[in-house]
């Protein structure tokens, strides 16, 4: 049965079986989304730490996720990097798919680089392209699902949090200005996640445009909010794996194939972007 509520003393269990297998101490936390995972590759001589051996991590059993912990050198940067991620889908409590990034801070990171495979809802978007996360909608944590539910420790964060800029600002310029240099299109927008697993209904993406919506996922929200919650900067980035659907074609249907497809295209986009803003990261 899995955990409704974890501690500090099992994040520091967790803590202190990855700092006995790494010879690290990361600045930058990553996690990669579907498809993405091949990004760690560029990481430079790494520990490789399994999911399955780190004390309460959740573990994915999604094709596209990996499962494993990647820590080593980026760009000067030492970097813990979530090769995969599970989801609340999957059977996890919010808190339980949270509880790697309370980890990550627990072992030293101080930035968070969230990353996702997206639907397109924006019509000015197209397959393939990134997209920088400027806010987000939390739908399911609306309605209750917040990761954050439950007793607080004050000696971990606030029982409060301010979400106002869950995105940070100056981390978000540094994106758009070293995109601009590699003249690499980045697109800017709202993100929206959903509980999943069954993608989207037309009447359900025209409600989610008419909210504000440009990209929906069923990630990432609930490890910003815990990150902000324990004092991390956080850069986002979606790539546009597949464009919604907004009237029923025959034939035609979203597939988590198409999303594992687009990755091909995204990471190389996604290496150059995140490589650039690790060379420039210690300037701001």
């Amino acid at each position: 049965m899995m955990n409704d509520f974890f501690t500090q003393e099992d994040f520091a269990e967790a803590a202190d079986f990855i700092r006995h297998h790494t010879r690290y101490t990361p600045d930058v936390a990553l996690i990669l989304g579907s498809g993405l995972s091949s990004l760690a590759e560029a990481v430079t001589n790494p520990d490789v730490i399994p999911y399955e051996e780190i004390p309460h991590f959740p573990i994915p059993h999604v094709e596209g996720h990996a499962g494993r912990l990647v820590i080593g050198e980026l760009e000067g940067w030492k970097v813990v990097v979530m090769q995969g991620r599970a989801h609340y889908y999957e059977g996890y409590s919010m808190q339980h798919l949270t509880l790697p990034v309370r980890v990550m801070h627990m072992l030293g990171a101080k930035t968070l680089v969230v990353t996702n495979a997206a639907g397109g809802l924006n019509p000015q978007f197209q397959v393939g392209d990134l997209m920088l996360i400027t806010d987000h909608i939390n739908l399911i944590g609306m309605a209750g699902l917040n990761p954050l539910r439950g007793p607080n420790d004050p000696a971990l964060g606030p029982r409060f949090p301010d979400m106002s800029q869950a995105y940070d600002p100056v981390l978000r310029t540094l994106a758009l200005r070293v995109a601009e240099k590699l003249e690499l299109p980045l697109r800017e927008g709202v993100y929206v996640c959903l509980a999943g697993p069954s993608f989207e209904t037309p009447a359900e993406i025209r409600f989610l445009r008419v909210i504000g919506a440009d990209a929906v996922g069923m990630s990432t929200v609930p490890e910003v909010i815990v990150a902000r919650y324990s004092g991390m900067r956080v850069l986002g980035i979606s790539g546009i794996s597949n464009m919604a659907i907004t009237e029923p074609v025959e034939g035609k249907q979203a597939t988590h194939v198409e999303v594992l497809e687009a990755g091909r295209v995204l990471v190389p986009r996604l290496i150059s972007l995140l490589r650039g803003v690790l060379r420039e990261l210690d300037a701001v």
